[in-house]
Parts: structure tokens; C-alpha cells; sequence
């Protein structure tokens, strides 16, 4: 599978953050993918956003080959 194709495969993904996503910091988070649970390096989608950890993200821009840009999903 080339970047291209595993770029695109990432976004939209659901994950968990394991490491707070905040504005000056790179948190983490783990994402169901490729048959297994990986950890990327995470930042937050919406600038200022903070994102605590155990709360539920999407994959909204993949950085090749560790880095994510998550925002928070939420019900309702």
C-alpha cells in the first residue's frame, strides 16, 4: 500500500487518546487499523482544541508515517 493510499485510509478512522491533545502539546492516541491497534503521535484538528485522554476522536488529516490530526466525536 503507497502514502497515498494509507493517507486516505486513515481519515475518517475512529480512536481512543491515550496521551491529552492540546494546543502546545502532542499527545497520542491509538487507532483501530490494519488488523491491529497502532499509536500515533496526535494533534488537535481544531486549533485551541483540548482533547482529554479516554475520549473517542476521529482521524480528520494523516501525516505519514506517525502523526494524526484528531478532533473530539460527540453524541447528539
Amino acid at each position: 500500500m503507497d502514502d497515498a493510499s494509507t493517507e486516505a485510509s486513515m481519515v475518517g478512522l475512529l480512536g481512543r487518546v491515550t496521551g491529552t491533545v492540546g494546543p502546545g502539546l502532542v499527545g497520542e492516541v491509538i487507532v483501530r487499523i490494519r488488523g491491529g491497534a497502532e499509536h500515533f503521535l496526535a494533534h488537535p484538528a481544531v486549533p485551541k482544541e483540548r482533547i482529554e485522554i479516554g475520549t473517542v476522536v476521529t482521524v480528520m488529516e494523516h501525516l505519514p508515517p506517525r502523526t494524526v490530526y484528531v478532533t473530539a466525536v460527540y453524541d447528539g
